[in-house]
């Protein structure tokens, strides 16, 4: 049995078929395409026209959209109390910063943190 000259005749049945589709183009009716065109220009009209809702919106609420909506903004005041609970109520480790904004002394600064300069000292 000869299989490339059946593969030959049933790709040039193929051919044939696909240029017999696209010769025999099926047609839309008349009274659909004029339906389409009507809808068409009923929404483009609908698009060009004016729209009379007021779309104000107060200032929170474009704040709120800014700021990523209210889950965003749950989110920044949940940060804003840590911070300042932490700035009052520091942990033991932390400097005091009522200290240091209260005295005018800063050579305390640097003896706090400390600090090792033994580095820098040379040995021979």
């Amino acid at each position: 049995m000869n299989w490339g000259m059946a593969m030959a005749d049933n790709e040039t049945e193929l051919d044939l078929l696909f240029a017999q589709a696209r010769n025999d183009r099926a047609s839309i009716p008349d009274a659909l395409v004029v339906r389409m065109q009507t809808d068409a220009e009923a929404v483009r009209l609908a698009r060009l026209a004016p729209s009379t809702v007021k779309r104000s919106r107060g200032l929170l609420r474009r704040l709120a959209d800014g700021l990523g909506g209210w889950q965003g903004m749950g989110g920044l005041l949940a940060a804003s109390v840590t911070g300042v609970w932490i700035g009052f109520a520091a942990p033991a480790f932390l400097p005091d910063p009522a200290n240091y904004l209260m005295t005018q002394d800063t050579t305390y600064l640097v003896a706090d943190l400390g600090l090792s300069f033994d580095y820098l000292e040379e040995t021979e």
